[in-house]
């Protein structure tokens, strides 16, 4: 029997001495938990301007990448533009060219005809009337006024005509 009252002794003063430690650790995890609780404080706020400033850079950087995206895009609008531009002008200038190049041809031959004539009256002893093949020839006629949206000439001996869509003279009556 003394030895179950020693034991329980021994168990008593065992809580005690540990309830003591206990109240103790808890003065001290209190204090603990002030500090830490005022350090998470701190790295939370030190979080949260972080976020902001990655956010704020990241903002920065797609700003400067729309930025980016619109001048590059201006310059290949300028650029298509540009090419579309020098592609017309030597389109104009291969149809001048050509035009030219038809006009020149058309007055040859025009030329070749009219001097193997010519060529053909001296031989033969004829003079004919000077007949052409182009559908409307320059003429120094001069202009003086307007018939249904067309130019009216006066020819040299009082005629008035104009030209008509195919190239012809048309004369009006008076």
């Amino acid at each position: 029997m003394k030895r179950i009252l020693i034991v329980c002794f021994l168990f008593i003063a065992s809580n005690t001495i540990f309830a003591q430690e206990t109240a103790t650790k808890k003065k001290t995890t209190k204090a603990k938990t002030e500090v830490s609780a005022a350090e998470k404080e701190a790295k939370q706020k030190a979080a949260n301007e972080k976020r902001k400033a990655t956010i704020a850079a990241k903002k920065e950087a797609e700003a400067k990448e729309a930025e980016a995206k619109a001048a590059k895009q201006q310059a290949a609008n300028e650029k298509r533009k540009a090419t579309i531009a020098a592609k017309k002008a030597a389109a104009e200038k291969e149809t001048a060219e050509k035009e030219a190049k038809k006009a020149k041809a058309e007055k040859s031959k025009a030329e070749k005809a009219v001097t193997e004539k010519t060529t053909k009256a001296k031989k033969t002893g004829e003079v004919k009337i000077k007949e052409t093949t182009e559908k409307a020839p320059k003429t120094p006629d001069k202009v003086t006024g307007e018939y249904n949206g067309k130019k009216v000439y006066t020819g040299p001996r009082g005629g008035r005509y104009y030209i008509n869509k195919n190239g012809n003279k048309t004369y009006i009556e008076n």
